[in-house]
């Protein structure tokens, strides 16, 4: 009776509770990495769909989807980057800030190159400035420690 008394506390213990909950976000973050890769691909799929069908449209108006073009590419590059997170954090099991301030400003600077001034209110201007401005400075801040932890 001891003994079962022994290892029901030793199952339950803190330790074995990390090692349990370390091996869940593990296995999520592998699933995410998969998701993540099979996402890429879909977007690399639909950005050689479009382009293919822009390309050959008769009516010759690639200049005047270009910026839907530009968005469907940071789309492919947003999607790399959170895949560089999730892996960054298989290998380091830390979440690297600066990779997440960096995926920010891609995923923002892509809202405004395809940005419609026609129907954007200046509000969402001037959120996506405020936005832009801060993570800036938040990157410049977090680049500016880790060079000073580097030396």
């Amino acid at each position: 009776m001891r003994k079962l008394i022994k290892a029901l506390l030793e199952v339950t213990s803190d330790k074995s509770f990390m090692h349990l909950i370390e091996t869940v976000e593990v296995i999520v973050s592998k699933l995410l990495s998969l998701l993540m890769v099979v996402v890429i691909f879909a977007t690399l799929g639909d950005l050689a769909i479009f382009i293919g069908q822009e390309i050959l449209s008769p009516q010759g108006s690639f200049s005047k989807t270009l910026f839907q073009t530009f968005g469907l590419f940071l789309n492919v590059l947003i999607a790399l980057e959170i895949l560089e997170n999730i892996t960054g954090y298989l290998k380091k099991h830390v979440l690297q800030v600066e990779l997440v301030i960096v995926t920010s400003l891609i995923a923002i600077a892509r809202k405004i190159i395809i940005l419609d001034l026609k129907v954007t209110e200046g509000i969402e201007i001037i959120g996506l400035g405020i936005a832009i401005l801060s993570l800036s400075i938040s990157y410049l801040i977090i680049r500016s420690s880790n060079s000073k932890k580097e030396n």
